[in-house]
């Protein structure tokens, strides 16, 4: 009898162990499912949701980009931007790039074919032009103070507004939304000439840009 009980409480007591090594394993399994998918979602938010098209705005006459939306109600974007900007009066073109960020408070729907209005865009945006012919120290060759600011970095600021078009998802082949916006901008540098200089036209130190917005998802 007692080698009976004996056998008996062994193997229950191996059932046990059993099902407890069973339920750490589908502990440790979930817990590693849950690790992969916040490890895939934090990297997916790398991923770029938006391409811009952009015309003027002290980036450039033409620039090109990508940006990331997100915030409460994606009302914060970071756009990176690449322009161009002609010749003009010097020897060749030169390239441009731009790290800008947006942001759009309200989003108000216009009837029911998907079309909304921002009635404020505003923000802040650094570039600096690809250039050896500009610098953000002054050079040596120039007697001390001359300039007093940098040649290759200008911080704008900018307001502005949009149309936007959400695409219908069954209509959904290569885009979530467009929108088409304008901003007018002005920098640091051209503030400060306008608070110094009272002759000064608005035209003189505010610009005038064009742009469209192709969010992807």
């Amino acid at each position: 009898m007692s080698a009976k009980w004996s056998i008996f409480k062994t193997g229950a007591i191996c059932l046990v162990c059993f099902f407890c090594s069973m339920a750490v394993v589908a502990q440790n399994d979930s817990e590693y499912e849950e690790r992969i998918e916040q490890y895939q979602k934090d990297w997916s938010k790398l991923i770029p949701r938006y391409t811009k098209v952009q015309y003027a705005g002290s980036m450039g006459l033409f620039s090109l980009g990508t940006g990331w939306v997100y915030g409460k109600n994606n009302q914060w974007e970071t756009d990176l931007m690449f322009g161009y900007i002609p010749k003009y009066s010097t020897e060749h073109g030169k390239l441009c790039i731009t790290l800008k960020e947006n942001f759009t408070p309200w989003d108000l729907i216009i009837g029911q074919k998907g079309f909304s209005f921002q009635p404020l865009s505003c923000g802040i945006y650094v570039n600096s032009v690809i250039d050896d012919d500009f610098w953000v120290s002054e050079p040596g060759k120039y007697p001390n103070a001359y300039y007093t600011f940098s040649t290759k970095i200008r911080f704008n600021f900018f307001v502005g507004q949009r149309i936007a078009f959400k695409i219908p998802k069954a209509k959904r082949d290569w885009a979530k939304s467009l929108a088409l916006f304008y901003e007018i901008s002005s920098n640091e540098l051209y503030i400060v000439s306008a608070a110094n200089n009272h002759y000064l036209k608005p035209s003189n130190y505010l610009h005038l840009s064009l742009g469209i917005k192709i969010q992807w998802f």
